[in-house]
């Protein structure tokens, strides 16, 4: 007898119950499987799909050479490879995402009668949809929720699998050529190393170089303090479970400000599970009539980091090179394509799902939706971020924006903020300010009031 360990969001070895789960029930071999979906390929954009190639080789590393990549529809991939093996039980973790689920469903219906599905753990250290209010219902807010969530808790992590070994198919030339594509691509920025073990290595240097500092710096994009992990978080290169049983224990705001940003990740898989549709569509229907613009100039000027505001334009200009933005800058950038240029926030996801080596749909589309003001806060129509007064408080020497946009590095201190007040600060070619961004907010807070009626 053997087993398959079907592998999707969770490219690694420890902290991985449905690996224990597979190698438990596998008497004889087991299989670790990646399919490449081409569907799924075809629309993550190059930079993700880099991410995803090199998380895939250093799995591959890690497993000895034992990981069996195919490429095609799961539904046909996954049955084919339990015939091949003889497999008597396919393991996974379970999904929860609207495509995910789906997805699993049709895999599990094609699959031989006498065939075992087995779900076992989420990426999530609470799975979505466990955590609900008194009454039953999902909660709608943050805050309740990263209540109840902790209240809830989560379970250790699971152990380390000692002396795995998993038995790797014949390689598939399809699949390593995609894979040798994404990591050759020109247009990638420089990724972080992936995989596991640099998961972990980058873990740990946060944890002894950043993170008593975290709470003060996390929102200075300067000072480049915040974990990093979100990539890793994403691929399943490490479970969430595993960075908070190293917080365990620990007290202090900076430690308490890091919960919390787990917990917003948590919230957001928690909403996208009870309302699917909000991948893509607004999830508050109050603003169903807001009209918006469709400035094509204008949003290529935003992607390229070439609007006149230092502030957005070394945000943009930071992913382009990195393929990551801070989290600060994100809300700002965000703010000014809805707000400023009046685009409808899909636009503006799609663009960072395309770039981010961190886009998770759940993630990134209800921070949008957040920003935008159709989401979970309460009353978010009159929040439009100042691009100036923003980048003077959280970039105050200019420093972030200096790094970015070399067209102001002559430009001192926090003036790099307001060019257009400087003698010389169009000197390198800096770009004018394509909006003037005082007229554009009276005119958002003009469309948002008509919207709610």
């Amino acid at each position: 007898m053997s087993s398959l360990l079907w592998l999707r969001r969770d490219l690694r070895l420890g902290d991985h119950p449905a690996l224990l789960a597979a190698r438990a029930a596998a008497a004889g071999e087991l299989t670790v499987l990646f399919v490449v979906d081409q569907t799924l390929w075809a629309g993550a954009g190059p930079v993700r799909r880099a991410w995803l190639a090199g998380s895939l080789r250093a799995l591959d590393e890690d497993l000895d050479g034992g990981l069996t990549l195919r490429v095609g529809d799961p539904a046909e991939v996954v049955p084919a490879v339990v015939r091949e093996t003889a497999a008597t039980g396919v393991h996974v973790t379970r999904e929860t995402t609207p495509f995910g689920a789906r997805r699993d469903g049709q895999v599990q219906g094609a699959l031989p009668g006498e065939v075992d599905w087995v779900e076992t753990g989420t990426p999530y250290a609470v799975g979505p949809g466990v955590v609900r209010n008194g009454s039953g219902d999902p909660y709608k807010v943050f805050t309740p929720f990263a209540k109840a969530w902790r209240a809830h808790g989560w379970h250790q992590p699971a152990a380390y699998p000692v002396g795995l070994r998993a038995t790797a198919l014949g390689r598939e030339p399809g699949a390593d050529r995609l894979v040798d594509e994404a990591l050759g691509s020109d247009d990638l920025p420089d990724l972080p190393p992936a995989g596991e073990r640099a998961a972990l290595a980058r873990w740990k240097e946060f944890l002894e170089e950043d993170l008593a500092d975290y709470d003060r710096g996390r929102d200075r994009p300067a000072e480049d303090t915040t974990s990093r992990m979100s990539a890793y978080l994403k691929i399943g290169a490490v479970h969430p479970r595993t960075l908070l049983d190293d917080l365990a224990g620990q007290g202090g705001r900076s430690v308490e400000r890091f919960v919390s940003e787990l917990a917003w990740r948590e919230f957001y898989a928690d909403v996208l599970h009870h309302h699917p549709r909000s991948a893509w569509a607004d999830l508050r229907q109050e603003l169903s009539g807001l009209r918006y613009d469709e400035p094509d100039d204008a949003i290529e000027a935003w992607k390229q980091g070439q609007t006149g505001y230092p502030i957005v334009d070394a945000g943009m200009r930071q992913l382009l090179s990195t393929g990551w933005m801070h989290n600060r800058v994100r809300m700002i950038t965000a703010s000014f394509l809805t707000k400023d240029l009046h685009v409808w926030w899909p636009v503006g996801a799609r663009w960072f799902l395309e770039r981010l080596v961190d886009g998770d749909v759940a993630s990134n589309n209800h921070g949008w939706q957040w920003v935008a003001g159709t989401g979970t806060d309460a009353a978010p129509y009159f929040r439009v971020f100042n691009p100036v007064l923003q980048g003077e408080r959280f970039d105050p020497r200019g420093e972030y924006v200096r790094r970015w946009v070399p067209e102001l590095a002559h430009v001192p201190g926090k003036a790099t903020h307001q060019p257009w007040d400087h003698p010389e600060g169009y000197d390198k070619g800096y770009v004018r300010r394509i909006v003037d961004h005082a007229e554009e907010r009276r005119d958002a807070l003009a469309r948002y009031r008509a919207a709610r009626g």
